[in-house]
């Protein structure tokens, strides 16, 4: 059990603080607007990919697979890591290794080779996993325990703004380019064909160079400016030396109710540009479904900027469950419906979305004393969520259909609003 005295220093510390609370963590805001900017742009790269290779939907699905493959692999040394650095230093390794893969898509666009594709996506989620693990704690320490949920909400919701403009910037720059038809394609003799295809394939390098030196820059922004010195060891609140993660219930339920989320809104998100071009929905081009995504997105940060003063007011838990139940309710329809009450009962789903993992992430790291760091990486583990479900629906998509394979997610949200009502709690 923690002493008295280290409690006393943190929540001294604490107070000293407060003043700087607000520079931080409008700092820290860019962070979460760049991850979920580059988290986003996989929803275009799928489709791109799965033109330029003539993938199937669970080869397209790989993309995912990987990126979110990473947080599996590198979460919890990433845990280990923030522990022994700190935060700061943390966010920095976590741009380099950010950067560093979104350089490695200009070999892999020239090579036009997808395993070297598939890496650089793994290399960029590692670094991605590391700021997740030094950022979303961080946050939850500058202020008070009772109002976590509402300040990761807010943060969480410039992660939103990223993923709200990260269609339009793909769809610009990368699926705009030399969009031709089924039967267009059709015509073009083999060496035509390969010449589209490389084309198809560059239409990535540019965008993915400046992203990387827009990580560097931030590295060394970060790198230089000052963050209120609250290490991982200072969040001590209680837990004994025999103390371990497995002995909070809380915090497992939670780490499975993060990968369902993360697996269902990132399979949704995936497949939208796929499904609005069905004949039945919204039969569209790529380019314009990719900008239809927008409202899924955008939907999530207006959500999560309500979400942040709801909760000020509304217990976490209780919110979180109305959420889930709601994306349930228009998951059902859009399998039910077809045209534009499909095409928009589904984009309503990043509405009720918004919440969902900064809610469930502090709720699952409440009172975790001296083990949060852990927790946090346990949690970021549990991303992989947004590997595996995808890469399930992808296999439904291709064995009963598109729109039927939307079961998938709904059965996840079932779960997330069970947690909110009954896991959540600390015991």
């Amino acid at each position: 059990m923690a002493s008295a005295t280290e409690s006393a220093s943190y929540q001294l510390a604490s107070e000293t603080q407060d003043k700087n609370y607000n520079v931080p963590l409008a700092a820290l805001t860019i962070l979460f607007f760049m991850w979920g900017f580059l988290t986003c742009l996989n929803d275009i790269l799928i489709p791109h990919l799965k033109s330029v290779f003539s993938l199937s939907y669970t080869q397209a699905m790989l993309v995912q697979f990987c990126f979110f493959g990473a947080y599996f692999v590198v979460s919890m040394p990433a845990g280990h890591l923030v522990k022994k650095i700190g935060f700061k230093k943390g966010i920095v390794s976590g741009l380099i290794i950010a950067g560093i893969g979104c350089l490695m898509f200009y070999p892999a666009a020239s090579l036009r080779y997808y395993p070297l594709f598939l890496g650089a996506l793994f290399v960029l989620a590692a670094g991605i996993t590391i700021l997740q693990v030094s950022a979303n704690p961080y946050v939850t320490a500058l202020g008070p325990q009772a109002t976590a949920s509402s300040r990761l909400t807010m943060t969480q919701a410039f992660n939103s703004l990223g993923t709200t403009v990260a269609p339009y910037f793909g769809a610009t720059l990368i699926l705009s380019a030399a969009v031709l038809g089924a039967e267009q394609l059709a015509a073009l003799s083999p060496a035509e064909l390969d010449s589209h295809r490389a084309q198809e394939a560059a239409a990535v390098q540019l965008p993915y160079v400046g992203l990387a030196l827009t990580l560097f820059a931030l590295a060394c922004i970060f790198a230089w400016f000052k963050l209120p010195a609250i290490t991982p060891e200072e969040t001590v609140v209680h837990g004994g030396d025999n103390d371990t993660i497995w002995h909070h219930p809380h915090l497992i339920m939670g780490a499975i109710a993060i990968f369902l989320y993360v697996g269902a809104e990132v399979a949704i998100g995936s497949l939208l540009v796929n499904y609005f071009a069905l004949p039945e929905v919204g039969n569209m081009p790529e380019a314009t479904a990719a900008e239809y995504i927008t409202y899924y997105w955008g939907g999530a940060m207006v959500g999560r900027f309500i979400g942040a003063a709801v909760m000020q007011k509304l217990k976490p838990q209780y919110v979180l469950a109305f959420n889930a139940t709601a994306c349930v309710i228009l998951l059902a329809v859009t399998m039910m419906t077809d045209g534009n009450i499909a095409l928009w009962s589904v984009l309503a789903v990043g509405l009720f979305n918004s919440i969902m993992f900064p809610t469930i992430f502090a709720l699952a790291i409440t009172g975790l004393g001296r083990l949060t760091s852990n927790g946090a990486g346990l949690i970021c583990l549990s991303i992989v969520g947004g590997a595996i479900v995808p890469l399930m629906q992808g296999m439904l998509a291709d064995g009963i259909g598109l729109q039927i394979s939307f079961i998938l997610p709904l059965v996840c949200y079932i779960y997330i609003a069970v947690y909110g009502l009954k896991g959540s709690q600390p015991r």
